[in-house]
């Protein structure tokens, strides 16, 4: 026979000799690792979306408490200030 009329190549794994190539069944601590690596990683891109979302719904809260009240900030500093010498001339 020539080379021109051999078939295609097969693969050496299904010539006879079959080597199972599995992947290595992971340790319960390992497992855990892995979990454990996700979880962490999951909780920081949460944490990178949620904490700005909450400091700007706070400072939203704030300014919408001030502007339902009629005051500002400086202000109510300023009424606290005054509070804190009349209680100092007290004393």
């Amino acid at each position: 026979m020539s080379d021109l009329q051999e078939g295609p190549l097969t693969p050496l794994s299904s010539q006879g000799t079959q080597v199972a190539a599995r992947p290595q069944k992971l340790t319960r601590r390992e497992e855990r690792r892995r979990r454990r690596m996700r979880r962490r990683r999951g909780e920081e891109i949460l944490g990178w979306i949620l904490v700005p979302i909450i400091c700007y719904g706070i400072y939203w809260g704030i300014s919408a408490g001030f502007d339902v009240l009629g005051t500002t900030p400086g202000t109510v500093w300023d009424q606290l200030m005054q509070v804190k010498q009349m209680l100092e001339k007290k004393a």
